[in-house]
């Protein structure tokens, strides 16, 4: 048995006794309290339910503390089972006094029923638990038992293991330090070969880095020429292309001034042609109407020079203006 199945056995033997004792008190205060009803004054018969409902409190603290004891294996004395049976024979008096008086021998059986099962089941009860206390204490102290005897087999695999290891280092160490002295004396002599052979590659070396330096003077005197001669030729090439983008820039302000003067002369063309007599072609009038508002003119004079309507003149006005409100407004212009 394991303990899972131990705390199963403990878990029923927990819900079947309480169901017991709960069935048992609400069969005793409804028995009892008819009875208490009959013997007590009319004025006070409200506390009938009360000693019934006493007696199996005491049963419910007796059943309750039984089992923590038992579970702990220990064992409170005389006045626990004094308590025990006391209560249980109260039940049983109070539950058949009623059919007892009235001479109901079969009265008495049924009612001696519930409370007698009530006592047999706490005892029981307090012997199952005790006797599972027992099972689950033997079980652990096997259970300690076997752990030990492995702890003790883990032990001395783990001497065992140490013991091995410290051989097998001993053993180690002595090979290691054979090694080491194999390897000093292979170190000296090696040692003695490469001072040798030191000394001759740092003669070589000396004068390789002779002939190195003079070769990485030659080169930088080589290179500095090379770099002289690049910015001389860097700075005749800035200057021609000083002297070129200066030239050009006045070509092109030359260009320009002769444009601007070209176009100041057809506007003045343009604007000297007076009112038109008809409505002039649309590229002719444009340029008319281009050249009225760079002149700052008005839109009724621009729209006597080309012959169209003031509102298209204001909407190619506006265009001049704002670029981007062009398409819209010449569509508003056509109409």
């Amino acid at each position: 048995m394991n303990g899972v199945q131990i705390r199963s056995a403990e878990r029923a033997l927990s819900v079947g006794t309480w169901l017991i004792v709960c069935g048992a008190m609400l069969y005793s205060v409804l028995t009892v309290t008819p009875l208490m009803s009959a013997h007590t004054p009319e004025k006070w018969a409200w506390t009938a339910p009360i000693l019934p409902l006493v007696v199996d409190a005491a049963v419910v603290i007796v059943v309750r503390l039984d089992s923590v004891l038992a579970r702990l294996g220990g064992h409170g004395g005389r006045w626990p089972i004094t308590l025990r049976w006391m209560t249980g024979a109260m039940t049983l008096a109070l539950n058949t006094a009623d059919s007892a008086l009235k001479k109901d021998l079969v009265g008495v059986a049924v009612h001696a029923v519930a409370p007698l099962l009530l006592i047999v089941t706490a005892e029981t009860g307090l012997a199952y638990r005790r006797a599972i206390t027992d099972a689950v204490t033997a079980l652990e102290e096997r259970q300690r038992a076997e752990r030990e005897r492995a702890e003790q087999a883990v032990r001395e695999r783990e001497e065992a293991a140490r013991r091995q290891a410290r051989e097998e280092r001993e053993h180690a160490a002595m090979l290691a330090r054979e090694q080491r002295e194999h390897e000093a004396a292979l170190a000296r002599e090696q040692s003695e070969r490469e001072e040798r052979r030191w000394r001759e590659e740092r003669e070589q070396r000396t004068a390789l880095e002779a002939a190195e330096r003079e070769e990485r003077e030659r080169r930088e005197r080589e290179r500095e020429q090379r770099e002289r001669e690049r910015e001389r030729a860097e700075r005749d090439a800035a200057e021609r292309r000083t002297r070129e983008a200066a030239e050009r820039r006045e070509r092109e302000r030359r260009e320009q001034a002769e444009r601007e003067e070209r176009a100041e002369r057809e506007r003045a063309a343009l604007l000297q042609r007076g009112p038109a007599a008809s409505k002039l072609p649309e590229e002719e009038a444009r340029q008319i109407v281009a050249a009225a508002f760079s002149a700052e003119l008005s839109v009724r004079s621009a729209a006597e020079l080309c012959g169209w309507s003031v509102g298209w003149v204001s909407a190619r006005y506006a265009e001049h203006r704002d670029p981007g409100t062009g398409g819209a407004e010449l569509a508003i212009a056509g109409r």
